[in-house]
Order: structure tokens, then sequence, then C-alpha cells
């Protein structure tokens, strides 16, 4: 089974709102990813310096799969339905995403 990272960078449409918009992420959004099967773990991060063209929001989805393309179908499915569910949120603006496998194990600092 091959291991991969989906990674997305997201905005919040409104800075003012950006609580909110961290609140949902955190306890709506991840939830719901977590529940498609072959991601195994989600991690976000926060830009401290971000720039006119960078996101200020990263997502890691780290996903065990022999077809990340399989995953990545059920995972669009599942943010339809979240969105017919009332369950996405308006302040979400992904600004890009990829995919990566894994080519090499990790490694820790000596």
């Amino acid at each position: 089974m091959d291991r991969w990272l989906i990674v997305v960078q997201t905005n919040c449409t409104d800075p003012a709102r950006e609580k909110e918009f961290n609140d949902w992420y955190d306890n709506v959004h991840v939830p719901d990813v977590l529940k498609v099967p072959g991601i195994v773990r989600m991690t976000r991060f926060e830009n401290v310096t971000p720039g006119e063209q960078v996101s200020k929001f990263l997502a890691l989805l780290e996903v065990e799969a022999d077809d990340v393309w399989a995953v990545t179908t059920v995972l669009q499915q599942h943010r339809d339905e979240a969105a017919k569910n009332g369950r996405m949120s308006g302040l979400l603006h992904r600004v890009t995403g990829a995919v990566y496998r894994q080519i090499a194990p990790p490694r820790d600092s000596a």
C-alpha cells in the first residue's frame, strides 16, 4: 500500500471572521474529511508570513491507499454531500492543492 500526501492551501474569505473559519474547519471540516477511507491523518498549519500570492492556511492529508485517485473521488463526494447538508463554509477559499506520493521513509534528526 502506498503512502500519499494531499496538500491543500486555503484562505478565509473574510479576515474579520477568521476565528469562526478556524472553528468550523477544525470542528466540522476535519472530522468530515477523516471519515473518508484511506485518509489516516490531517494536520493544519498557519503561514506566519502570508503574502499577496500565498495562502494563509495549509492542510496536509496523509493517505494510505493503493489508488489515491479513488480516495480523492470519495473525498469530493463527501465535500459535495457536506455542502448539501450545510456543513461547508462560505468562508473557505481553496487556493491550490496537490497530491504527492511518498518516495522515501520519514527520517528523524540525529
